[in-house]
């Protein structure tokens, strides 16, 4: 991709968001929300991109959800959801799986996100790449 247009409209990570989560009692992650930082909401399809690093740590996909109101989808789910749309208002939440969790303090959040927009054709067969990366550092309490 040679070229990607970028709007900066909110901060694609959400301050105070960082949270530990809990299974049985015991740390089993964090979660975290991100906003669009688009004029517009999209549907989940038109996702390229998405990676998560924490502290410079690139987390496996397979240990990523992205989650919009009470649905959870993995990261290679993506593509196929055609009917799944994220509105600019709504944050989604990103759950980072990792046994024990993650330490109290502050941590490094790096969201990669790239998505096409569906209605601005560069070509016959390629649709404008959008930027909608953003990196933020959150503290992360015990509880």
């Amino acid at each position: 991709m040679a070229f990607a247009m970028r709007v900066n409209y909110v901060d694609v990570v959400c301050d105070d968001s960082l949270k530990n989560m809990f299974a049985n009692g015991k740390k089993v992650g964090c979660q975290f929300q991100i906003r669009l930082s688009y004029y517009r909401g999209h549907f989940l399809s038109v996702i390229d991109e998405f990676a998560i690093k924490i502290d410079g740590e690139e987390i496996s996909q397979d240990d990523i959800k992205f989650c919009l109101g009470e649905k959870e989808f993995g990261v290679s789910q993506m593509h196929d959801l055609v009917s799944e749309f994220w509105p600019i208002i709504e944050p989604a939440t990103i759950k980072v799986f990792r046994d024990g969790g993650f330490e109290p303090g502050s941590h490094d959040i790096d969201v990669h996100l790239m998505f096409h927009s569906p209605y601005m054709p560069i070509s016959d067969t390629e649709y404008m790449p959008i930027d909608g990366c953003g990196s933020k550092t959150l503290e992360l309490s015990e509880f």
